[in-house]
């Protein structure tokens, strides 16, 4: 054990950090935070996480020693998935190291045992800079531990955002200038159209286009080995990876309607089961469901979600329905941004709306006790009776719901025009994404 200890934290000690291309996301702002928190990075696999933690070490080793920084990652085939392999380590360290340990970096420590409990006692008794990453929701504010409560602060991470993705293709632009803006509008729409078709992820917005899909099917895999199958004990493979196909090919369930499906395709589970299945998918950060937006818990529960996918890539590449879906694709792409924003704001809650006319509202943002804003996402406004439509369920769903905030985010369509009394503000997506 302490071989294997040494073993990683001398590789440490010499290991030569990767280039990084900076994010938005600025890890080194929760250096001085107080009082002091364990600083938790969520996020789903491949998001960048882990560089974004190595790029807050190289901004720390400016001004620290190596014996002061430690980084571990616990998906290390060598480390034993044993508590005593954490009751060792600091020891070690403390024998290994002359400096003084100051900051302590744990990526994917939420598959050891007790591993909660272990942090409790190195927050209380040690006076370390603790920063945890992972890929699961155990780490996240919901399911978070009850010994680690109060004593964290969770920082979501998500693929690239348009910003992030000009940059990450050196398209750097005066965003606060919306001249200079038009002046480039064909070569940010191109670029819109490729961040639209394939998603935000990194390493995929950094290969070569041939290569996109193959590395997406990658992850896919991943995902579903390790971090449902594995890591929940799936018993029932075969009808998992089928109630995940009929999700990326659905705009939303119902828990009825995919059990009826599945056993339909003889598939044998019980709705408890396959429950449970949807929830391990949602905790692997790969999808969200949105519910029906009522006053009432039971309408809420009763009602299909509406699902969307961490990154467009997975319905380009993975959907056998969506591919050359634009609207679908604009859409899904809104849902995450929604969600980015709601992770720098808890009194935000999402939602969506419609009635029994079958009516629909993409997208009902709540803050705190109030509905703030409608969106409808909307690729081609051009047909008159699609605008008619989407306009239609939005001043209905106004109405109903007090809210005078009523957006259509489109292709390329702009201004702002009255309908049935309302008014109602057309935004390209473009433009929505880069102003916040």
């Amino acid at each position: 054990m302490d071989r294997t200890i040494k073993t990683i934290l001398l590789e440490w000690q010499k290991r030569r950090l990767p280039a990084i291309i900076s994010r938005d996301t600025n890890l080194l702002n929760y250096i001085k935070i107080k009082p002091v928190k364990i600083i938790v990075i969520t996020g789903f696999r491949r998001v960048g996480k882990t560089y974004a933690v190595l790029h807050l070490i190289e901004d720390l080793l400016i001004r620290e020693t190596r014996d002061a920084v430690v980084y571990l990652n616990f998906e290390d085939e060598r480390i034993p998935n044993k508590t005593e392999f954490l009751t060792a380590l600091l020891p070690a360290v403390k024998q290994l190291y002359t400096g003084e340990l100051r900051y302590l970096f744990l990526d994917e420590i939420q598959g050891m045992p007790a591993w909660s409990k272990w942090l409790r006692r190195i927050y209380d008794t040690e006076n370390i800079r603790i920063f945890v990453s992972g890929s699961s929701s155990k780490m996240s504010s919901r399911e978070i531990p009850t010994e680690l409560r109060g004593r964290f602060l969770e920082i979501k991470i998500f693929p690239l955002s348009l910003k992030e993705f000009l940059h990450f293709k050196q398209l750097d632009f005066d965003y606060k200038t919306i001249d200079y803006l038009a002046k480039d509008k064909a070569k940010l729409l191109k670029a819109l159209s490729e961040y639209v078709k394939y998603g935000g992820l990194p390493e995929i917005v950094l290969a070569e286009e041939e290569k996109k899909s193959e590395i997406a099917h990658s992850y896919f895999q991943t995902v579903i080995r390790q971090d449902i199958i594995e890591r929940h004990k799936v018993k029932n493979e075969e009808a998992l990876k089928a109630a995940l196909r009929l999700l990326i090919n659905s705009t939303g369930y119902s828990i009825s309607k995919i059990y009826k499906t599945l056993k339909s395709l003889h598939h044998e589970i019980g709705k408890a089961t396959l429950q449970r299945y949807i929830a391990y998918i949602e905790n692997s950060y790969f999808m969200v469901s949105l519910p029906i937006f009522s006053y009432k818990m039971k309408d809420q529960m009763q009602y299909a979600r509406k699902v969307y996918f961490i990154d467009n890539i997975f319905i380009n590449s993975i959907s056998t329905k969506f591919s050359d879906n634009l609207g679908r694709l604009y859409e899904n792409m809104v849902a995450v941004e929604l969600l980015r924003r709601q992770s720098g704001n808890p009194a935000i809650e999402l939602y969506y709306w419609k009635n029994a006319l079958h009516e629909e509202v993409d997208f009902v943002i709540k803050r705190n006790t109030a509905i703030d804003q409608l969106i409808q996402v909307c690729y081609d406004i051009d047909d008159p009776d699609t605008k008619k439509r989407e306009l239609r369920a939005l001043v209905k769903a106004g109405n109903e719901l007090k809210c005078r905030k009523l957006m259509v985010i489109t292709e390329d369509h702009e201004g702002t025009e009255t309908f049935k009394k309302k008014q109602i503000q057309f935004v390209p997506l473009w433009k929505w994404l880069l102003n916040k």
